[in-house]
């Protein structure tokens, strides 16, 4: 029998029969899969200062039927489906600046501490800061953008003992008389006011109250944006000519509350004064094309805001890398 085999077989023959000699004759064996992820936090420069966004983890919220509100279902899950979401479970993020001004270590929020309403993937700001090397001894400052569960749920532990030893706390006093208030433990607020106290109240000789246009902080300023809560306060963080605004829960979702703006979300205390900061206060930033940084965002959360019809759009900032 007459084999036709051709000199460009011969070859590749050739070069299979040496990769198997070299390796004992077995197959390549493939890299085992790793598993774990990088680190939870992101650093850039504003002006002078240096800013590190930790995250307290991923918040999911579930079904958006019943928490985002004022438009048909069926359209909400339209624009999440639109935009590459789920349209069955809307989870959010929780994005923490940490702001160096050189004299000052100011941390903004704390996100959801002990508590696990929300599921297990929450609570591991201080795990974020460890990564990104931040003592909390170091803090000199936490900024709270409101009282909610998610944003004073760390300053203590378990044991109620403070996770900030040497930071004082500021929080808008109408928001912290509103939840910390004990009349309100047999109402429907019962958990978030149990939250509340459990993380205020052990500080309470730190807490220091702003008003709003104040600059409580040399490079921090508060603006007053009633509705999510009564005490609500976004924040113009400014170093050296440059600002960005950290928007707290100003909007939690970069598509429904922004192509939506008039959305309404249940968690907000009044939800049409909460419509009407978020309206106004997006207006303002993206006329001046202020950059934004909003708790819930996308990781890291930071970026622009521009009109778009009657909503806005929001443009993620590529991250800043750093040698």
């Amino acid at each position: 029998m007459t084999l036709n085999v051709s000199r460009r077989s011969l070859l590749s023959l050739g070069a299979g029969l040496g990769a198997s000699a070299m390796l004992g004759g077995n197959a390549v064996a493939r890299a085992p899969k790793l598993g774990t992820q990088t680190p939870y936090w992101h650093r850039f420069v504003l002006g002078d200062a240096e800013i590190t966004v930790v995250s307290d983890g991923p918040l999911p919220l579930g079904d958006p039927s019943g928490t985002f509100t004022g438009v048909p279902k069926e359209e909400v899950k339209k624009m999440l489906a639109d935009n590459f979401l789920s349209p069955d479970n809307v989870v959010l993020e929780q994005n923490s600046p940490i702001v160096n001004t050189g004299d000052r270590l100011i941390l903004f929020d704390t996100g959801m501490g002990t508590s696990q309403a929300f599921g297990p993937t929450t609570g591991r700001q201080q795990k974020s800061m460890a990564e990104a090397g931040i003592k909390p001894e170091d803090i000199d400052a936490v900024v709270c953008s409101h009282a909610h569960i998610d944003h004073i749920g760390g300053i203590v532990d378990a044991n109620n003992k403070p996770l900030f030893p040497n930071a004082q706390i500021y929080i808008a006093q109408s928001d912290f008389d509103f939840w910390t208030d004990e009349g309100k433990l047999g109402t429907p607020m019962k958990d978030f006011v149990i939250h509340a106290r459990k993380n205020l109240m052990p500080v309470r000789d730190r807490i220091v109250f702003f008003q709003d246009g104040q600059e409580f902080l040399p490079g921090v300023q508060a603006i007053a944006a009633p509705g999510h809560t009564v005490g609500h306060n976004i924040f113009m963080i400014s170093s050296a000519g440059k600002s960005f605004a950290f928007l707290g829960d100003l909007s939690h979702h970069a598509v429904l509350l922004l192509e939506r703006p008039r959305m309404e979300f249940s968690y907000d205390t009044n939800p049409s004064q909460a419509a009407e900061s978020r309206v106004k206060l997006l207006t303002m930033l993206a006329a001046n094309k202020t950059p934004v940084m909003s708790y819930h965002f996308a990781w890291p959360g930071y970026g622009h805001v521009a009109k778009a019809g009657d909503g806005f759009r929001y443009f993620a900032e590529p991250m800043q890398m750093t040698l």
